[in-house]
């Protein structure tokens, strides 16, 4: 299948402050990519750069066949980048139905919005008219889950999808942003832990200190090596 994202020699930095250092990543259509890795790694830091978010500083960002470095984070957006960061990226005050009516912005109307998230969360449907601060935090998660669809993604971009959420809710998410890749959308996960995406993932990567240390199929081989790559090697 071919490569709908890329990260070529990525370098990124806060001020002065140098984040990642070179890291290579990519993500082909139907393929779910996890990026594992302490706290402080760089993980959300390389799903911003992703989404044009924050800016290059060395490096190709690739999406398609063509270079999109310093490209604004809505044309990206729009040309079917998406991501859902941390804190699920909903609005509590509003109701879950307004919530999806603000995703009309993508040009789909709102039945047709409405159809495809009840369609694959029904709970939702059930909760359309509930303020959606009240949900519970894998409905909320259900609900950015169905916003993101919303923009008919090529590439989709989860921050931290389990935190909070109880071990079975993670599971049930995980099996539909599965069914998400397998319509061919590419699926980069950022999860600090790794029994929640491995499950699913059809390669993982490891980045420690703004560097990729391991990347590969997500076998025993790679479970075994996560937390000396986490903690370091003692030599």
């Amino acid at each position: 299948m071919s490569t709908l994202l890329e990260l070529r020699g990525i370098r990124a930095a806060y001020g002065a402050i140098t984040v990642l250092h070179g890291v290579e990543l990519s993500v082909r259509a139907g393929e779910v990519v996890a990026l594992l890795g302490p706290n402080g790694a760089g993980k959300t830091t390389t799903l911003s750069v992703a989404a044009g978010v924050h800016p290059v500083a060395d490096g190709e960002l690739r999406l398609g066949n063509r270079t999109v470095n310093g490209v604004d984070p809505r044309d990206l957006a729009r040309a079917g980048v998406c991501l859902i960061p941390e804190g699920r990226g909903i609005f509590p005050n509003l109701t879950v139905r307004d919530n999806l009516l603000m995703m009309t912005f993508t040009g789909r109307p709102r039945a047709q919005i409405e159809e495809i998230a009840f369609s694959r969360f029904p709970i939702l449907a059930q909760r359309a008219d509930q303020t959606a601060g009240t949900l519970s935090g894998g409905e909320q998660q259900m609900l950015a889950l169905a916003r993101g669809l919303a923009t008919d993604p090529a590439v989709l971009m989860l921050d931290e999808l389990s935190m909070g959420l109880a071990p079975l809710v993670v599971g049930r998410l995980y099996e539909q942003v599965a069914e998400i890749a397998r319509q061919g959308v590419a699926v980069l996960i950022v999860e600090q832990f790794a029994a929640a995406v491995l499950d699913i993932a059809d390669s993982a990567a490891v980045l420690v200190r703004g560097r990729v240390e391991h990347q590969g199929p997500p076998d025993s081989g790679l479970r075994n090596e996560l937390a000396t790559l986490y903690l370091g090697s003692p030599t």
